[in-house]
């Protein structure tokens, strides 16, 4: 998998102001201000979500005709209903009885057929900030934006939203895979780090033993199917505006997964490993929503800094592609190796797949010499 990001941005930032968006799923209510320090459990914005309508066949339950229905009922249409409350009765004494099985409002019934519709309360959600930080923006009804020192990493493909939690390493190598027998309870509540890629039984312990989110290098496009449940490739919808996990695939809402060079069995990049090593033991943010239209947005993971931390800059760097960058490499088959960029074409060049484009020479690390597209290479400093 290769992937183009136009905005430039590194893959690995030291120390910048991380910006950080917390949405609600629904249109409600924000309870803080601009300004406002914040910490990772902090509510900043709540909203009452609907619960869809339950539908019940009370003629066949009650075991009487349709058109008694209506006179078998303990409340008018439109009353409030406590779950486990009376419902509906067949007779006074001795009667077959229906218990309410949620609490809401009795909104319809059909005579003709015997259904009757409850409206269940809508619930609760309360959106938490997610990382420490200062509120810099409101989004009336919708959410915050919240400002952070902190160093980042970025991704090429994630599942899930967000988690926070401490990073846990669990590899002394960026090879090195995760295998199932590697999880155990000892990382639950962690955002696990991760080397050469994962299997889907991998996953499934992580899931299993309450890990909040791993980081890896790649993994295996059939492993990633095996686990989300999913057969085939038609499902997968990767046009425009954003990338989407099939519809019946969805992982569990508190697992976040995070890969940093794309599918297949890569190793990680060794900077980015080095960086997201040296934080173990500290906490993290990881999103994993990845966008491959419209804004470009990748999964990143966020490791908040002390407020006085030296070297942090307003905004992220946005280093280019120029003679003596250190680059690594999107495009196959040098996916992911670092190279370092000898010189740049003035005018485009023909390249082995026959496109004519700006070129420029790189040498990897291992000393070979390598001509790609501009686009191939991903500047790290």
């Amino acid at each position: 998998m290769s992937f183009y990001v136009p905005t430039g941005a590194s893959p690995l930032i030291p120390g910048a102001l991380a910006r950080i968006e917390r949405r609600l799923p629904h249109p409600g209510e924000v309870t803080v201000r601009v300004g406002q320090r914040v910490e990772p459990d902090t509510p900043v914005a709540y909203a009452f979500i609907p619960a869809p309508p339950q539908i019940v066949n009370l003629a066949r339950i009650l075991m009487i005709p349709p058109s008694r229905v209506k006179r078998a009922l303990l409340h008018d249409i439109g009353a409030q209903v406590a779950q486990g409350a009376p419902l509906a009765q067949t007779a006074r004494f001795g009667g077959k009885k229906f218990l309410s099985p949620v609490s809401g409002v009795l909104a319809d019934v059909d005579d003709v057929t015997g259904y009757i519709t409850l409206v269940p309360d809508p619930i609760r959600y309360e959106l938490l900030a997610g990382a420490p930080g200062v509120v810099t923006e409101i989004m009336p009804y919708e959410g915050v934006q919240i400002e952070t020192p902190a160093a980042q990493v970025y991704g090429i493909f994630g599942i899930g939203t967000s988690q926070y939690g401490v990073l846990q390493l669990m590899v002394t190598d960026p090879t090195e895979p995760i295998t199932p027998n590697k999880i155990d309870a000892r990382f639950a509540y962690a955002i696990i780090i991760g080397g050469g890629g994962i299997s889907a039984a991998a996953l499934q312990k992580a899931v299993q033993e309450r890990v909040r989110g791993i980081i890896v290098g790649s993994i295996d496009e059939a492993e990633l199917r095996a686990f989300l449940g999913v057969k085939g490739y038609a499902s997968w919808d990767i046009g425009p505006p954003d990338w989407r996990l099939p519809a019946s695939a969805r992982p569990a809402a508190d697992f976040v997964v995070i890969v940093t060079e794309g599918f297949g069995n890569r190793p990680m990049s060794r900077p980015l490993f080095d960086l997201l090593a040296s934080y173990a033991g500290r906490e993290a943010l990881v999103e994993g929503t990845t966008h491959g239209w419209g804004d470009g947005r990748r999964p990143r993971v966020v490791i908040p800094l002390p407020t006085r931390t030296t070297g942090v800059t307003l905004d992220a760097p946005r280093p280019m592609v120029r003679p003596g960058a250190i680059v690594r490499m999107l495009h196959q088959p040098y996916l992911g190796q670092i190279g370092q960029v000898r010189s740049i074409s003035v005018a485009p060049q023909r390249l082995p797949s026959r496109i004519r484009t700006l070129a420029a020479d790189v040498v990897l690390e291992d000393g070979t010499n390598v001509r790609a597209a501009l686009i191939a290479a991903e500047p790290l400093n």
